[in-house]
């Protein structure tokens, strides 16, 4: 009787050790936590094998609490599938590291936004654009400058709040720079590509914060925008982020992540949320506007940085800019053109030209009374700002 006892308490014991060991220790720890939606997470973890299990066992291990308690098993499992399908299609996604896969492909959001349903659609969306490119590069770009027109999603001052899902921001029609970055974000990891939200707390003038983009080309992270300039790494920012002062954190530029790293990523809309992890990229930022310093030196290059305001009695603080197109002019000669930020855009983004320092120039626009004016100046300094007034007379 006894020994029968003991077979049938071993036999329990066996059984319970099993089941306890169906998880490793951080998903346990991860279910511990989910309350309620425990099944919802089994019943994902239970629909995969191989790497596809293992890459929800990442995305469970390391989400935040409020993801483990509400997101559903149809959500993960159709992220997971769509992320997949993907890695399958795209040569460029084949060929990622597991890792990079895992923390830059895979994860469902950016920051701290609401969490759509997005990888299914913006899958479809966004394939049409990539299904002749020949490499990652290609790619990219395809997505970048197809991305206004798909998505009719604009830079507006008057979007809702600044950390928008993409589903929030396509209902508007409208986001801010975090917005926008969180769309392309999605629409680059819906085709394969690695891309993260990456920004800083504030500029090095004290001038406010921004945010952006960055993707994982053959090996090295670049930046890139909402709004593509065509070239890696280049943008109307980089002086300010190539100024950061590296003993003051909230200029360093950030770098999203979604497994944990000693740092957060700095929200500031909400800077009691610390679970947005980060990597600390200034660095890199420090480094490129040194070589384009440097660069531009070698060339005698000046940068010019231009704004419209609508008369002389406005400042560049106020909500007093105005969109007008700007021709830039020398030698008799229209060299570039291009739109000045309205009184909705970002207030750090100017209309830039490029010109050799010395040059005798002119800026040419249709003022407020529908007259072409023409300012002469002179390219002399590293970096020259540029008011113009709508109101300017002939």
């Amino acid at each position: 009787m006894h020994k029968t006892l003991n077979i049938i308490a071993l036999a329990i014991l066996l059984i319970a050790t099993s089941c306890s060991n169906k998880y490793s220790e951080p998903i346990q720890n991860a279910l511990a936590q989910s309350g309620n939606n425990a099944h919802e997470l089994e019943m994902a973890l239970a629909h995969f094998k191989g790497e596809q299990k293992e890459a929800l066992e990442f995305l469970i291990q390391y989400m935040p609490k409020h993801d483990l308690e509400e997101l559903s098993a149809e959500y993960l499992i159709e992220n997971i599938k769509y992320a997949y399908i993907a890695r399958n299609d795209y040569a460029w996604a084949k060929n990622l590291d597991k890792d990079v896969f895992f923390n830059e492909v895979l994860p469902y959001a950016s920051l701290n936004e609401r969490r759509d349903y997005w990888r299914p659609d913006f899958y479809k969306r966004f394939s049409k654009y990539v299904s002749d490119a020949s490499s990652i590069e290609e790619t990219i770009w395809a997505i970048n400058n197809n991305i206004l027109n798909e998505l009719n999603v604009e830079y507006n001052t008057d979007r809702e709040k600044p950390d928008q899902s993409p589903y929030e921001s396509m209902e508007l029609g409208m986001a801010s720079c975090s917005g926008l970055s969180i769309l392309l974000v999605d629409a680059f990891r819906s085709v394969g590509i690695p891309a993260r939200v990456a920004g800083t707390p504030d500029w090095f003038n004290n001038s406010g914060n921004h945010n952006w983009v960055e993707v994982y080309v053959n090996g090295q992270w670049h930046f890139t925008e909402y709004y593509p300039s065509g070239t890696f790494d280049e943008a109307w920012f980089l002086e300010r982020a190539g100024k950061a002062d590296k003993s003051k954190p909230e200029q360093w530029m950030y770098a999203s992540s979604f497994k944990p790293t000693k740092l957060h990523f700095p929200l500031v809309w909400d800077d009691n949320i610390k679970y947005v992890h980060a990597v600390d990229v200034t660095d890199r930022y420090i480094d490129l506007y040194q070589k384009e310093l440097a660069r531009n030196n070698s060339q005698n290059s000046v940068e010019l940085q231009v704004v419209m305001l609508k008369n002389e009695d406005c400042s560049l603080a106020g909500n007093n800019r105005v969109k007008a197109e700007v021709s830039l002019i020398a030698n008799g000669e229209t060299i570039n053109s291009g739109e000045t930020s309205g009184s909705i855009d970002d207030m750090n983004r100017y209309l830039t030209f490029k010109v050799e320092k010395g040059t005798d120039f002119s800026l040419s626009f249709i003022n407020a009374n529908g007259q072409l004016v023409s300012k002469k100046m002179t390219a002399i300094s590293e970096n020259q700002q540029i008011i113009l007034f709508h109101n300017q007379k002939i």
